[in-house]
């Protein structure tokens, strides 16, 4: 599989501990730069208010099946969690589109570190990322219904 980084992300956050866990705790500007080859598939972006950043976590090293996440001190199956020690270190992030300056996006509720490879981007559009009677596993009642945004 062969996977090329379409842009990269630059935030204020130089290393992972200082880097918000979830976007949703983050009033942080980031840009989403865009490499010139791929600018036009920027075109009507600015009609949403979010878009979903997928990412590479290039500063994380090797993977565990078994991860201790933020909100707990328990063991979870990583695929249970959003942690950053994966098989494929792919991460997401859905943040705030505040505007557009050609191939550069500027965006609030930044949560990943500078200079983090971006390999997509996507709308977010609530009648396709929600469900009904959602359950939220070992989280109910470990996150607090309070945002940032």
């Amino acid at each position: 599989m062969r996977i090329e980084p379409i842009g990269i992300i630059h935030s204020t956050f130089k290393n992972r501990k200082d880097t918000p866990i979830q976007p949703f705790r983050s009033n942080k500007i980031g840009r989403v730069e865009v490499c010139k080859k791929f600018r036009d598939g920027l075109k009507d972006i600015v009609g949403f208010s979010h878009i979903i950043l997928i990412y590479k976590f290039h500063k994380s090293r090797g993977w565990r099946l078994l991860v201790k996440p933020f909100l707990d001190d328990q063991l979870h199956g990583v695929f249970s969690t959003r942690s950053p020690r994966r098989p494929n270190q792919i991460g997401i992030s859905v943040v705030r589109l505040l505007r557009r300056k050609g191939n550069v996006l500027f965006v609030k509720g930044i949560d990943v570190i500078d200079g983090t490879p971006l390999l997509d981007i996507k709308p977010y559009v609530p009648e396709f990322s929600s469900a009904f009677k959602v359950r939220i596993g070992w989280l109910t009642n470990k996150i607090s219904k309070k945002k940032v945004r």
